[in-house]
């Protein structure tokens, strides 16, 4: 066992003191809001959740998961980021810290608190100093070759999502080929292709979530940083270079 300055004994792993924070990121559209739902409906008999979500300018992403009855509406919380929806999950990361704090103050203890990023790019990823763990959600909508265009979310978030999988025969996507080629450009870090009608999917991703809470909850798994966002500018001229 490690020994501390002070000369005293500490564990080699120690115990987390607060909830697991799993990070949600992927494009607009890509059924982040949907898969949460799925979490909390499947999970919630079994886990403590809470649920933070980012928007822009609105709360409407919060306001759907409370209306569909996936949790206490209470648990659900919304943070407005005024900018990027990127900033607030790695720039500045106050305002979810925040809201996270209050949600475990209010509803402890916890086990799971679920972050939503607001629809941004392929290169938003989540700072390792917000969440525990970040999966990326593509949906086959999107296009069969978006898994091609990589990014660090794709290559390298704890799990990859290709979602909406039950949409491919009407939108001609070989759902098989996006869910092969993720493995492929995730050098072997776990893939899911995912319907929320589909109940083997779903089984396969709250078992991730029961996987990596154990390894958080014995000290084992520590957080990691897929990587910085590519520099990008927008229309107003903003620049962002990480």
């Amino acid at each position: 066992m490690p020994t501390h300055p002070g000369g005293c004994s500490v564990p080699e792993n120690p115990v987390p003191t607060r909830a697991f924070r799993v990070g949600v990121a992927g494009p607009v559209g890509t059924g982040k809001s949907s898969l949460i739902g799925t979490l909390c409906r499947e999970l919630s008999a079994e886990l403590q959740i809470g649920v933070i979500t980012n928007d822009i300018y609105t709360d409407e992403d919060a306001q759907m998961l409370r209306a569909a009855g996936v949790l206490d509406p209470q648990r659900i919380r919304a943070v407005e980021t005024g900018a990027c929806p990127h900033t607030a999950i790695r720039d500045d990361i106050t305002a979810n810290d925040l809201a996270i704090e209050d949600l475990e103050a209010d509803f402890a203890p916890l086990d799971l608190v679920l972050v939503e990023s607001g629809g941004d790019n392929l290169t938003a990823t989540f700072s390792p100093a917000l969440v525990d763990a970040q999966l990326f959600v593509l949906d086959v909508a999107g296009g069969g070759d978006v898994v091609r265009k990589g990014g660090p979310g794709i290559a390298r978030a704890d799990l990859l999502v290709v979602n909406k999988t039950d949409l491919a025969p009407h939108v001609g996507v070989d759902a098989a080929l996006m869910e092969r080629q993720g493995r492929e450009a995730r050098d072997g870090r776990p893939v899911i292709a995912l319907s929320r009608s589909d109940a083997n999917s779903v089984a396969a991703l709250c078992d991730w979530v029961r996987t990596m809470l154990a390894a958080y909850r014995s000290g084992v798994h520590h957080p990691q940083d897929p990587g910085p966002m590519a520099p990008h500018s927008h229309a107003d001229g903003t620049v962002h270079a990480h």
